[in-house]
């Protein structure tokens, strides 16, 4: 049986912020919630109106969605994720409609692995350095993206 939206968006905020403080893990949600009511770009016909499940789903978008990584079993995905009450608590957060005005509109983020963001992400320049919360790095779309 399929998770509930809910269900999916705790076990990605864990995988993917579990370590970053409830901000950091607000930021991310987000990040899920701003891409699946993009008015326009990828994230637009991908949310197809607002189905975040589709935007959680999203193949190459978040490495906690992936089993494997360069043929590696991948032991950090949501399967193997078993989310508390915070991770709740801010899956229900977002999915009631809020967003963190830390991230503002930003559409990606990742952790660089060292003490400074690129200017830009990801290739193609389609998202510009917002903010940074804890390890990871927040960009807003470009005026490019909206041709994506």
């Amino acid at each position: 049986m399929p998770y509930s939206d809910r269900e999916l968006l705790a076990r990605l905020i864990m995988c993917e912020a579990g370590g970053e403080g409830e901000e950091g893990m607000r930021a991310v949600a987000s990040v899920v919630m701003n891409r699946t009511y993009a008015p326009y770009g990828e994230f637009a016909r991908v949310s197809q109106g607002g189905n975040v499940r589709n935007i959680i789903e999203q193949p190459g978008q978040f490495t906690c969605m992936k089993t494997s990584i360069n043929g590696e079993y991948n032991t950090q995905n949501i399967y193997q994720m078993d989310p508390e009450e915070i991770h709740y608590e801010i899956a229900d957060w977002a999915l009631a409609g809020n967003t963190s005005a830390s991230v503002g509109n930003s559409l990606f983020f990742f952790n660089p692995y060292k003490n400074s963001c690129p200017s830009y992400f990801p290739p193609g320049e389609i998202g510009v350095i917002y903010n940074r919360i804890g390890q990871h790095c927040f960009y807003a779309p470009t005026q490019k993206y909206q041709s994506t």
